[in-house]
């Protein structure tokens, strides 16, 4: 055989081998992402203070060890996470990332991480995982598909990252603080994947905490989109995140300390140490 004839059958032979190689790396990918990544009986209970959860407008509202979150089946996602951040909770372990799974807590069912494949949105986490450093479990635990909500790059990566690391540093100066996360969700939102994921427009961010006996909160409202504005700009009270969503916060409390909670939008006084 002539040297350009064992061309002509090599190429084909290593484009096929090739090709062979892809789609047996993508379906293991496939299976290990399946993978559980819990072992049930091995995560240590942890207190989310279920008492100052919001309302849940879906009714559907699941406690896991290391958060809570109301789950909305029509855009299968949560509507809400919540969690206490302790300051000795703040730990970088550099844990590996491992993959995405379906929470199957959820009964309705928990969307699957594929509808986020190739859709041109990050699976934003709304419980950071650097939030949840302080062991493996309560890490591992923010990969369920049930906390994750698709965000742009841009704005995952940018103004949304930079509100959740002052996050972490005020449960540091503040000796821990209380989050309540999420995108507002609407109807006629855009949709990702084969089971239609909402696209939020928003998102919004509150925290809450008591200091020498007083209530404190701040309420930050986003638009889905790059910024290089300053936090700040985004400071809005409760009160307007609570008619945008329809979720009722901090309902459990005394009346007269939820509605001065939920008027003010008083940076200076969360920002008083």
């Amino acid at each position: 055989m002539s040297k350009v004839s064992m061309r002509k059958f090599l190429y084909p032979l290593l484009l096929v081998l090739v090709t062979i190689g892809l789609l047996y790396v993508e379906k293991y990918v496939d299976h290990k992402q399946n993978e559980p990544n819990l072992i049930e009986g091995e995560k240590p209970k942890f207190d989310t203070k279920t008492e100052l959860l919001p309302t849940s407008t879906t009714g559907s509202i699941i406690h896991h060890n290391y958060y809570s979150l109301s789950y909305a089946e029509d855009h299968e996602q949560a509507e809400w996470v919540a969690y206490e951040l302790n300051k000795e909770q703040l730990v970088n372990n550099d844990f590996k990332r491992p993959y995405f799974e379906i929470d199957l807590a959820v009964p309705t069912g928990a969307a699957h991480w594929r509808n986020y494949k190739k859709s041109g949105y990050d699976r934003g986490h709304l419980c950071p995982a650097a939030d949840r450093e302080f062991s493996r479990e309560a890490y591992e635990e923010t990969f369920l598909t049930s906390n994750i909500s698709p965000q742009l790059n841009a704005f995952n990566a940018g103004i949304w990252n930079r509100l959740e690391q002052k996050v972490r540093y005020w449960a540091k100066s503040y000796d821990g603080v209380y989050v309540i996360t999420g995108g507002v969700l609407e109807n006629d939102l855009e949709q990702i994947g084969t089971e239609g994921v909402s696209v939020p427009r928003e998102f919004y961010k509150i925290l809450y905490d008591v200091r020498n006996g007083e209530h404190t909160a701040i309420a930050f409202l986003f638009p889905h989109q790059a910024s290089n504005e300053g936090l700040y700009t985004f400071v809005t009270s409760i009160d307007h995140i609570e008619r945008r969503t329809g979720i009722d916060f901090f309902s459990t409390l005394p009346d007269t300390i939820e509605n001065e909670l939920e008027k003010s939008s008083d940076l200076k006084k969360w920002s008083l140490k």
